[in-house]
Formats: structure tokens, sequence, C-alpha cells
């Protein structure tokens, strides 16, 4: 295992999600801004939601709105971690409540991929990815538009998935 405080690393960290479009393609995005602490019997994230960034400006206005994330209402999404089932071998699952537009549901992701190096100036690392679904309607996000062909604009199913680089303090 590792021990000590590391924070996330934003230059080298990922914290996306894809979602299903127009039930023909994925669309990924990401978030930009954000700040996290992990220990070995810890974690917690802390999003900045107006962050959002999937390569759209359209797009990324609309799902800052009403619609999906209504950022001026609820500027942060939130991690907390409740139960970390992670084995020497960096593999297993971290339980948490996630916080999204007001609403509060436990998740658990899957970690893999666990490493602890030392990088070329010195810094210790953690590094590793994980990843969960989750229901966008259990957050109160419910916009969608029916399509003619059947179906809807934007799944309910979001895949959430982080590759996460944090340095030790």
């Amino acid at each position: 295992m590792f021990e000590g405080t590391y924070t996330l690393d934003p230059a080298h960290t990922t914290i996306g999600f894809v979602a299903r479009h127009a039930m023909v393609t994925k669309v990924r995005g990401k978030f930009d801004e954000f700040e996290g602490i992990i220990t070995k019997d810890s974690a917690q994230a802390t999003i900045k939601a107006a962050s959002i960034n999937t390569g759209n400006d359209d797009r990324d206005a609309h799902v800052k709105g009403e619609d999906f994330f209504a950022v001026d209402k609820f500027p942060e999404i939130t991690f907390q971690a409740t139960a970390m089932d992670v084995n020497d071998e960096f593999e297993g699952t971290v339980t948490g409540d996630l916080t999204i537009k007001g609403t509060t549901k436990q998740i658990t992701l899957k970690v893999e991929d666990a490493a602890v190096a030392e990088d070329p100036f010195g810094a210790q690392r953690l590094g590793f990815a994980a990843s969960t679904k989750i229901n966008r309607k259990d957050f109160g996000i419910d916009f969608n538009a029916p399509l003619k062909t059947g179906g809807m604009l934007v799944s309910e199913e979001i895949k959430i998935e982080l590759e996460v680089s944090a340095i030790k303090q």
C-alpha cells in the first residue's frame, strides 16, 4: 500500500464521463477544475461544475444550465469516500457519497492499474484508473428529447472514468 497524503494533480488527472447521444454515438466530456485528497483510508474530491468541457461550446452552455447541472445554483460536485477496499496490488473498490445538483447517492468506483512511483523531479506519485456507471436521473438531471426514430437524445446511464495522478505532500 501507500502511506501519506496525496493531492490530485490537475495537469495529469482526468475526471471524465461518457453518455450515449442520439442513440448512435457516445459523447465524452471532462471537468477542467477540481481538487482532491487521497490517503490510504480516505478520499475526497470537489469539482467545479462550470468547468465541464465536452469540446463544444453550445453543448457546454446547455449542460451548465437548468436542464442539466444548474451550475449557478449548484456550483460544485463532490465525492467523499465512505469505504475503501483496495488490496496491496492497488486493485479493488472505493465506495462513497457522490453529490450532484444537491442530491447525494452512494456509488462504488472500481479501482485498477494503480501504482506508486517517484517522478523525474523527485515527487512521489500515486496513479490509478477508476470507473463506475450512474443513472443521471438519480441526481435530478432528467432533461431529454424523444427521437423520431425511437429512443431518447441522451442516455440515462452515464459512465464516469477517472485517470488519476496525485502527488504526495
